[in-house]
């Protein structure tokens, strides 16, 4: 490491004139300036394996690299020379390329509960393809989410049923409901309620822990015999639960599911994929009306297939999934230790699958606070850990763990001076970090 970062004066330089050219600053919500404590927003330089550095020379460890899509650290090689390969026999055809064969083969040998595939860009592409062709599919208008669960997409059908939905016709919020996870009983009720109406039920098949014994297989039962989808968002759960998503670990298949974020090690690559009879609804060998799935000019750009490629054979011959669990276990024991020995475990609180964790910065009530968030994201960027969650990427290596642990134990003990304080603003630096959904900036 190259010591405590104090003073970042070239990012806050850089941070000013991103405002001045990209509204927000970022081309991403969540890597927005405003995420971060005032005045320790980096703005990166470039990255190798798990670390990364910022315009002013200075070295973090990082987690949640790429908001969650590089699993395998930056430059990986193999992804890099698959890359390298492809672009020096082009990047995009008038026609298919041979790479989106192999690509498609791949990827349902890794998914193998899927029987086609379609690729796109990013992940609201594929999410709207798949309630689109719900809708289609069922004749119904109505999609229920999982309300529980923070994100889908960034296509009104989500949008409305966040504070930011300035922009979209209110009619639409009409169209959006939600259900609770593990729920079954109230989502039987919702759909009943809406009877005829909802076409899918769309979630993440897991959240913060593993679903209830059975609530998968009860949902798409329930989804089935009240005549709708059930479609997995498996952005976030895909290869990080395991190559085949977490479909492939609680053994439920739905009738669609969305994959991204970890296919491409940060390439911009995402896919919907799912049961033969519906995807060949937006193909050529059916008789009924046409479904136009996705159409995208650059959904299959050869060099972001040939990344996919290279991550999922990775995955296989190196057991990543495993990697990324073993290095979460160690994380998860080590912050859990140092939160308990300066007195903060109920304050300082690691949740989510090891290959997916994030942290709770609860108060004196304990409340979630933006405030002692802040507080906490502070010290670690001071102490060189670049962490909005503690997502990690199978390049970290024990040693960061370690370290990690380290400057996370250097936190709790100024986590509890503020609790003991009940007030954690003399140790902000500023003003506290907000959240992404808000009504006004």
């Amino acid at each position: 490491m190259t010591g405590q970062p104090r003073r970042l004066p070239l990012s806050e330089a850089a941070n000013a004139r991103l405002h001045t050219l990209i509204p927000g600053g970022a081309h991403t919500y969540a890597k927005g300036e405003d995420q971060y404590p005032e005045g320790l927003a980096p703005v990166i330089s470039h990255g190798r394996g798990g670390h990364v550095w910022d315009l002013d020379g200075n070295e973090y460890i990082e987690y949640g690299a790429g908001l969650r899509s590089v699993s395998l650290g930056h430059v990986h090689p193999k992804v890099v020379e698959a890359v390298r390969r492809q672009l020096q026999l082009g990047s995009n055809f008038v026609r298919p390329g041979v790479i989106e064969l192999h690509a498609a083969e791949r990827f349902l040998e890794t998914v193998p509960t899927a029987d086609m595939v379609k690729f796109a860009k990013n992940g609201s592409d594929a999410t709207t393809a798949a309630v689109r062709l719900a809708r289609a599919v069922t004749g119904r208008p109505m999609v229920a989410i999982c309300g529980d669960q923070p994100f889908f997409s960034t296509d009104d059908w989500f949008i409305t049923t966040t504070t930011m939905s300035a922009g979209i016709p209110a009619q639409a919020s009409d169209l959006t409901v939600s259900f609770p996870y593990g729920d079954l009983p109230a989502t039987e009720e919702l759909l009943r309620r809406h009877d005829a109406q909802i076409s899918c039920l769309i979630l993440e098949a897991a959240d913060q822990h593993d679903p209830p014994e059975g609530y998968l297989a009860g949902l798409r039962d329930l989804a089935h015999r009240y005549g709708c989808l059930l479609v997995f968002d498996e952005m976030v759960t895909g290869f990080r639960w395991s190559e085949a998503g977490a479909q492939g670990v609680y053994g439920v298949t739905p009738d669609l599911s969305t994959f991204g974020k970890a296919l491409g090690n940060g390439f911009a690559v995402s896919a919907l994929a799912g049961r033969r009879d519906l995807m060949e609804r937006g193909g050529l060998r059916h008789s009924a009306e046409r479904v136009f799935i996705l159409s995208t000019t650059h959904g299959a750009e050869s060099h972001a297939l040939a990344a996919a490629v290279a991550v999922m054979e990775t995955y296989e011959k190196e057991g990543v999934a495993a990697r990324l669990h073993e290095l979460g276990d160690r994380l998860t024991t080590g912050v859990r230790q140092v939160a308990a020995a300066a007195g903060v475990e109920q304050h300082v609180v690691v949740r989510g699958r090891s290959s997916n964790l994030v942290f709770a910065t609860l108060d004196e009530k304990l409340q979630p606070s933006e405030e002692y968030r802040t507080l906490f994201l502070r010290e670690l960027v001071l102490g060189g850990v670049l962490g909005p969650s503690f997502v990690v990427s199978s390049a970290l290596t024990e040693q960061d763990i370690d370290r990690t642990v380290d400057v996370v134990a250097r936190a709790c003990v100024v986590y509890r001076m503020a609790l003991d304080a009940e007030d954690p603003r003399s140790w902000m630096g500023g003003r506290p970090v907000q959240p992404v959904f808000r009504k006004y900036a």
